[in-house]
């Protein structure tokens, strides 16, 4: 599957399902690559929902640190995991944007370990 600029993935919790635009990069392709994925997600520092990922993204062309924003859809080289933000994060060292939420954040603001199903849009 080849992506494009503003590849539209669909995030699914339980009955809800939210939309985000994955960035054309190399980190965002090879994300998307992946789709569709089933990851559990959990709380961090009540700032981020992580999950582990099946396996590395690429991070070539990608600056050194990032600010996170509300919405974000990161990956965390030096774990290799998946973050999305729902509070903004001062710039992180190892910290890649993969793309961004469209809209609300409230599937995701669950407590404990929760599944979600991760799959480009039609």
């Amino acid at each position: 599957m080849s992506t494009k600029a503003g590849t539209k993935i669909l995030i699914t919790v339980g009955a809800e399902t939210v939309t985000a635009v994955l960035d054309d990069t190399p980190s965002g392709r090879d994300f998307a690559a992946m789709m569709p994925l089933e990851l559990s997600l959990s709380d961090y520092s009540r700032t981020e929902k992580v999950a582990d990922l099946p396996g590395k993204l690429s991070t070539d062309g990608a600056p050194r640190s990032y600010a996170a924003s509300i919405g974000d859809i990161t990956y965390y080289a030096p774990w290799g995991n998946l973050a999305i933000f729902y509070k903004s994060f001062p710039s992180a060292s190892g910290l890649v944007r993969l793309g961004k939420i469209e809209g609300g954040m409230d599937l995701l603001l669950q407590n404990g370990t929760f599944k979600a199903r991760l799959e480009i849009a039609d």
